[in-house]
């Protein structure tokens, strides 16, 4: 599934204090306020940093995107299950020797994957790790001293930096109405379910929702074939067919592939042909 974010406007810049959105009478759920406090909270206390991509934030697993427009840099922040840790260390040590780094009290090890690509990983805390990861256009100098800006803020802090766009688990069902406003939905499909699908910016929330649709129809189209209900399997192979309607994937286009892959797979089912790579392709359970 590609993780391609959309702009965001500059004045979401990730700033902890001191921004237009860190009101303290904005009112948060219940359900945003867990996704927050289940996640490591970092932010870049730094001038020019807008977050620019959100994807994950389920199940002790997420990624957090920001870049700096003036300056084309671009910094990835993604955290794993501690139970991870050990096998993901063992990988970066093949990359380069660690050098000890500390990120706001956080301890961690630098790898240096070239001249000016740079990833830290922090050691487990509260059941996660943090890579951060930053490519193109760094100095190891320039690097040290962003690092110094890397900062863990409150649960309010953290909500009040994310752009409006994003998907926080308080706003999944207005979202999924929309995204779904014009796709046929497949036989005992529960929407509800979406809201395990975390916080994600509107394409990768797209893609999740879509592909919980398009894995599911596909499901129907094998059960029909398998049973020999003809009536069923039209059914599915049409609904599959009319994906090159649905707004979503074609509001999607321009940022990414998920919807070109989509109807890779979506056209050679319905044709009967239902490719071998479908599950992965289309990430279905």
């Amino acid at each position: 599934m590609s993780t391609v974010p959309g702009a965001q406007p500059d004045d979401h810049r990730a700033v902890p204090t001191g921004t237009p959105n860190a009101g303290a009478a904005i009112v948060y759920s219940p359900v945003a306020m867990k996704a927050a406090e289940e996640n490591p909270r970092l932010l870049i206390d730094q001038p020019g940093w807008r977050v620019d991509g959100v994807f994950g934030f389920a199940k002790q697993q997420g990624t957090i995107a920001f870049r700096n427009g003036g300056r084309k840099l671009d910094v990835k922040m993604s955290w794993y299950p501690a139970g991870w840790y050990d096998s993901y260390h063992a990988d970066r040590l093949k990359v380069s020797a660690p050098k000890p780094v500390t990120v706001d009290g956080w301890p961690g090890e630098l790898f240096r994957y070239s001249d000016h690509d740079f990833a830290v990983m922090l050691r487990p805390r509260d059941g996660v790790f943090v890579e951060l990861y930053a490519g193109g256009g760094w100095t190891r100098t320039e690097f040290d001293r962003f690092l110094t800006h890397v900062v863990r803020v409150d649960v309010r802090t953290w909500l009040a930096a994310l752009p409006p766009e994003i998907v926080t688990p308080e706003r999944v069902d207005a979202q999924a109405a929309k995204v779904l406003a014009d796709v046929p939905l497949p036989p005992n499909f529960d929407v509800a379910a979406l809201n395990d699908v975390g916080t994600n910016d509107s394409y990768q929330f797209g893609a999740q929702v879509t592909s919980r649709v398009g894995c599911a129809w596909i499901a129907e189209w094998l059960r029909a074939e398998r049973a020999g209900d003809d009536a069923a399997r039209r059914r599915a192979a049409g609904a599959l067919r009319s994906s090159h309607n649905w707004q979503v994937l074609h509001q999607m286009k321009s940022r990414g592939a998920w919807p070109e892959e989509f109807w890779r797979v979506a056209d050679k089912v319905a044709a009967g042909h239902p490719p071998a790579d479908y599950a992965g392709a289309l990430g279905c359970a």
